[in-house]
């Protein structure tokens, strides 16, 4: 299992799916968003935490594609499926190596990026905390969707019609975490929540993604 993260995070970086890519994404919408809506303090800092909780989902949603394409490209796929590791470590590992390489990244730098929509002073620890929390939930709901349409020409858009529903609870949680921060309220739901749902999705979705691969690979 080791040796297939330490794998995955080196194509990751090589092929330019991996942080770079994502964290770019990231800084573009941060970046954009001051000029849409406008560059005054009291309109940005209350949306400030749903912006950066949006444009994190939006730079793991890039990269989902690529998580099993080049295995299945290159035949790596069909010789793991005839390995010792069974199909649900090999989708653990693949999540674990997007969240490494986006989800990671992403939450390490959002405090840097919430300065440029002048988050609340009190909301970066709930916000670090909250994407730290929730974007795990995101790379393993995102395997499971790469797991369904591996193979598939232009698969990429279907992928995030099928995903795209599933972020939506860790969305909301998330961002509503950021915002009890801001306005000093108590957080404690919407982190229970959110370690909920990444938990059971950590708990469930290998089985499935595991499933979904076996059937594209018959």
């Amino acid at each position: 299992m080791k040796a297939l993260l330490l794998r995955d995070l080196r194509l990751a970086v090589r092929a330019g799916g991996g942080f770079g890519l994502g964290l770019a994404f990231f800084l573009i919408v941060v970046v954009l968003v001051p000029f849409g809506v406008g560059p005054k303090t009291e309109v940005l800092t209350p949306i400030a935490g749903g912006i950066l909780w949006i444009a994190a989902l939006l730079a793991c949603l890039l990269s989902l594609d690529r998580i099993f394409a080049l295995d299945h490209e290159d035949g790596s796929l069909a010789l793991l499926a005839t390995s010792p590791l069974p199909m649900e470590g090999v989708a653990l590992i693949k999540a674990l190596a997007h969240w490494l390489t986006t989800g990671l990244p992403l939450t390490l730098a959002a405090p840097a990026l919430g300065i440029l929509l002048h988050l609340d002073g009190g909301a970066y620890g709930y916000l670090v905390a909250s994407l730290a929390l929730g974007t795990p939930a995101l790379s393993m709901i995102g395997t499971f969707g790469a797991a369904l349409t591996v193979g598939l020409k232009r698969g990429g858009l279907l992928m995030s019609l099928l995903v795209l529903p599933l972020y939506v609870p860790t969305l909301i949680f998330g961002a509503e975490a950021v915002r009890r921060g801001t306005e000093a309220m108590e957080v404690t739901t919407p982190f229970i929540m959110l370690g909920g749902i990444t938990a059971g999705v950590f708990a469930l979705l290998p089985f499935a993604a595991a499933a979904a691969l076996r059937i594209n690979l018959r």
